[in-house]
C-alpha cells in the first residue's frame, strides 16, 4: 500500500513554501513520525514527517521547487504486516546491515551506500564512484565519507555554481533562502517606505547587575531555574513607557493611526536561517520570570528553525538586542506597520561624571528608531528617556520573588 506525503495546510498569510531539504532519499526505510522534509516559508521553517512505517518510494518534489498547501511531495510505501511464522532474528548489527543493503542504489553501477553516507554525498556534490567503501561488500559508510572529506584533495563536484578567476580565487554563488529574501526585502521596504529617525541614550546599567547579583540564586529558585536576565527588565521598562507614550505603542493602516490598548513585544532573535521576531503576547501581564522563560523559549525553537508562524505575527513594539554579539552602537530598523523599536547594545565599562566625581560605571547605548510621521522628536525622547529612569531605578519594577 502507498501512501501520499503531503504539504501541511499553510495559513493565509503564507501562499506557498519551497522545499528545503529532503533527510531521506527514494529506498530509504522511514518510520512512523520520522522526519522526512522540511518546508521553508517566509516565516517558518515547517517539519514534515513520514505518514507510516515503510519505505519512501518516490520524491514528487525536489528541492527548491515550490509548493502550496496539501500538495502531494512524496509517496511512502507503507510495511505490509506478515503472517508467517516468525524466525530467529539476526543481531541488531547484522538486521541493520540487512535493512541497509536493501535500499537500492541510485544507479546499477553505482556502490552500496548507507544513507548517512548518502546523505553527506549529496550536500557536499561528491562523486560516490571516487570513494572505497569500507563496509561489508565494499560499502561505502559515513565514516569513509568523512575521511575523503579530510583527504587533502578530494575530488569534490560543486554543490552549487563556481567562477574561477586568476591567480586560483573562487566564487561560489548560493540562492537565498526565502525567509532571508522575505527579510531583506521587508527591511529594505522600511527603510523606503517611513520617515524613520533615531534617538540615543544611555543607561546606567549597576543598578540592574547589583540586583541581579543579589537574588539570582533565590529567583532561579523561586521560578523552577528560570534565569533572572537583563531582557525582562528593558520589556517591563518598555511596557510601562509605552503606558505614558501611546503614538510609540501605535501603527499605521493606510491613512489611519490604530492606537493599541495591549502590548504586544517583539523580541528579535537570530536563527540559522535569519533574523526572526516572536512575540511576547500581552506582555503587560507577564511578570519578570515569564518573561525570560518566554523569551528563552523563542530563542530555543529559532535555533531548531520549530517557530510557528503565529508566534511571529503581529506586536505593537519591538526589542533587539545587538549586544549580544559586541555591537556598541547601531540604528535598528523599523518592523512596520509598527512605529518604533528599541535597540539594546553592548555593556562597557566607561568614565562618567557622577556628583562630580569620576566613576567607572557599566554603561549601555540604547537606540529608538521611529517613524516620524507618527511620532514627534519631543516624544521619542521622552519615552527613551522613561526607559533609562526606570532601568536606572528598578525597584519601580516587580522582582515576582
Amino acid at each position: 500500500m502507498t501512501i501520499e506525503i503531503k504539504a501541511p495546510a499553510l495559513p493565509e498569510s503564507v501562499p506557498d513554501g519551497t522545499i528545503a531539504t529532503w533527510h531521506k532519499n527514494v529506498g530509504d526505510p522511514v518510520a512512523r513520525d520520522e522526519l522526512l522534509v522540511d518546508i521553508e516559508t517566509d516565516k517558518v521553517v515547517i517539519e514534515v514527517v513520514s505518514p507510516a512505517d515503510g519505505t519512501l518510494q518516490e520524491i514528487l518534489k525536489n528541492m527548491g521547487d515550490t509548493i502550496v498547501s496539501n500538495e502531494a511531495i512524496g509517496v511512502v510505501a507503507a510495511a505490509a504486516a506478515s503472517a508467517q511464522p516468525k524466525t530467529e532474528e539476526p543481531a541488531a548489527s547484522e538486521t541493520t546491515e540487512v535493512e541497509q543493503d536493501a535500499a537500492p542504489a541510485e544507479s546499477g553501477d553505482s556502490p552500496h551506500i548507507s544513507p548517512a553516507a548518502r546523505k553527506l554525498i549529496e550536500e557536499n556534490g561528491i562523486d560516490a564512484g571516487a570513494i572505497a567503501g569500507s563496509g561489508k561488500d565494499g560499502r561505502i559508510t559515513k565514516e569513509d565519507v568523512v575521511n575523503f572529506l579530510s583527504s587533502p584533495t578530494p575530488a569534490t563536484a560543486p554543490t552549487s555554481p563556481t567562477v574561477s578567476g586568476s591567480g586560483g580565487r573562487i566564487e561560489e554563488r548560493v540562492p537565498m533562502s526565502r525567509l532571508r529574501a522575505k527579510v531583506a526585502e521587508r527591511l529594505l521596504d522600511a527603510t523606503q517606505s517611513t520617515a524613520m529617525l533615531t534617538t540615543f541614550n544611555e543607561v546606567n546599567m549597576a543598578p540592574i547587575m547589583e540586583i541581579r547579583n543579589r537574588y539570582r540564586d533565590e529567583f532561579e529558585k523561586a521560578h523552577d531555574g528560570v534565569r533572572l536576565g537583563f531582557m525582562s527588565f528593558f520589556v517591563r521598562a518598555s511596557i510601562e513607557a509605552l503606558k505614558r507614550f501611546p503614538a510609540v505603542n501605535a501603527s499605521i493602516d493606510g491613512n489611519d493611526i490604530v492606537y493599541h490598548g495591549y502590548q504586544d513585544i517583539g523580541v528579535a532573535v537570530s536563527s540559522p536561517r535569519g533574523l526572526v521576531v516572536p512575540v511576547l503576547r500581552n506582555a503587560d501581564n507577564m511578570g519578570l520570570a515569564r518573561i525570560e522563560k518566554e523569551i528563552r523559549g523563542f530563542g530555543e525553537k529559532a535555533r531548531d528553525g520549530k517557530l510557528a508562524i503565529e508566534e511571529m505575527t503581529g506586536g505593537t513594539f519591538t526589542i533587539s538586542n545587538g549586544g549580544v554579539f559586541g555591537s556598541l552602537l547601531s540604528t535598528p530598523i523599523l518592523k512596520p506597520p509598527q512605529t518604533a523599536i528599541l535597540g539594546m547594545h553592548k555593556i562597557q565599562d566607561r568614565p562618567m561624571a557622577v556628583e562630580g566625581e569620576v566613576k567607572v560605571l557599566p554603561m549601555m547605548y540604547l537606540a529608538l528608531s521611529y517613524d516620524h510621521r507618527m511620532i514627534d522628536g519631543k516624544e521619542a525622547v521622552q519615552f527613551l528617556v522613561t526607559i533609562k529612569e526606570l532601568v536606572e531605578d528598578p525597584t519601580r519594577l516587580i522582582l515576582e520573588i
